[in-house]
């Protein structure tokens, strides 16, 4: 099938139909190859588990070779807010897409992101009817409190990892999604990496797994 995205599958080790399914949204300027790695070193954990690490839609606009959910280099903030509304509808319609394929529902659908990508997935999640299994979400943060307040749907079960020495996007950004989850009645779990800047760091890619294998 032909996807609305063009996407990496990584198959389940079981060679079996999937189970489950885990999607994958890269960073600002990366693509689905640069977050198929996670996929590559979880799979064999996850044996029933397919993943999907799409490219998200548009070229980035400060790397060519690269790919974005929508363009971060804006600083009026109610144009960012409608970028990435358009964005989440183009990822709410790939997730559909997939779950359609594999006649798979939301309650066995992880949803995992990197940065732009953890932005993305928090706000999709969010704001779905359906409880999704679980979201994890690295060295990201929520685009806009006003507008995910506003339509909050569904109480999702959250990770949520940082590198406390991240100049790209500040650690005070988990504290803070950790207050918003918290408030609204999520179940929110979190880690600071210590000596940790931008990046999906070994420790954490296994901290994640290990949630990621109670739940799904």
């Amino acid at each position: 099938m032909n996807f609305s995205l063009n996407t990496n599958y990584v198959e389940p080790v079981s060679q079996e139909d999937p189970k489950s399914i885990i999607i994958m949204c890269h960073g600002f300027g990366g693509d689905g190859n640069d977050i198929k790695i996670l996929a590559e070193s979880w799979k064999r954990f996850l044996p029933n588990t397919g993943f999907y690490c799409p490219d998200g839609p548009e070229i980035c606009s400060v790397n060519p070779d690269g790919f974005q959910w929508f363009d971060l280099m804006d600083d009026n903030k109610n144009l960012i807010i409608e970028k990435s509304i358009v964005a989440e509808k183009i990822l709410n319609n790939f997730i559909d897409e997939i779950l359609d394929q594999h006649k798979i529902s939301k309650k066995f659908l992880c949803l995992v992101g990197f940065s732009q990508g953890c932005m993305m997935i928090l706000q999709t999640a969010i704001k779905q009817k359906d409880k999704m299994n679980c979201i994890v979400g690295f060295s990201g943060k929520i685009i806009d409190e006003n507008h995910l307040e506003k339509n909050f749907f569904s109480k999702q079960n959250i990770f949520l990892l940082h590198g406390d020495k991240d100049n790209v996007v500040p650690t005070s950004h988990l504290l803070e999604a950790k207050l918003f989850f918290s408030k609204m009645g999520n179940k929110i779990k979190t880690k600071i990496l210590k000596n940790c800047d931008h990046r999906i760091s070994v420790e954490s890619s296994s901290l994640a797994l290990e949630f990621i294998k109670k739940n799904i």
